[in-house]
């Protein structure tokens, strides 16, 4: 019997290299899912769009195990996902210049013919250095992708001084999570090289 493959609902370059690293075999699928959510929380609101992600990836796939993973910023009282253009970047990196946001990402792993049907999140924390306003105008053109307008993960971007928590759930995908539900799964042996 042919071993299922790990379906990634997502072509994002830094959770695909993530899984690569961990030595996951996995096909990456992008969902196209709908990302807008009604909660407000910002834990629920990443499991939320995680599960649909998976969801609607693994219903085209019911044979396969789907993860599907969303990230956003949470500063000030206020819910921060990927900018909606140069002008919004340059307002996300105004709120969060100097200072403590919380990094919120939800996972989940779906697999429509084993009825397996799991989700989590995970929260870090991370504070952005001081920068100019000409700084700041420069970074606004660069990460229009990823929540918050940053990317933590670029070399070339020092906007973050200071983590605390994991590193993974800031980049975008809380390896703790994908590990604890590929093993509930009773698929970490068949998916790892």
């Amino acid at each position: 019997m042919k071993r299922p493959t790990l379906i990634l609902a997502s072509r994002s370059p830094r959770r695909m290299e993530m899984l690569a690293e961990a030595g996951i075999k996995f096909r990456a699928v992008p969902s196209g899912a709908d990302e807008n959510s009604s909660y407000r929380r910002p834990a629920l609101i990443v499991r939320e769009l995680a599960c649909r992600k998976a969801l609607s990836v693994a219903l085209e796939h019911p044979e396969s195990p789907v993860l599907g993973s969303d990230t956003l910023v949470y500063c000030k009282g206020e819910v921060i996902g990927k900018p909606k253009g140069h002008r919004d970047a340059l307002r996300l990196l105004r709120l969060l210049n100097g200072s403590w946001q919380a990094v919120h990402t939800g996972v989940a792993l779906v697999w429509v013919d084993k009825g397996i049907y799991l989700s989590g999140s995970d929260v870090s924390r991370c504070k952005a250095r001081r920068l100019d306003e000409k700084e700041l105008r420069r970074m606004a053109g660069k990460h229009h992708d990823k929540a918050g307008a940053y990317a933590v993960q670029d070399k070339d971007d020092l906007f973050i001084e200071k983590i605390e928590g994991r590193y993974d759930t800031i980049v975008g995908l809380s390896m703790n999570l994908v590990r604890k539900f590929m093993k509930k799964a009773g698929m970490e042996k068949r998916c790892t090289a």
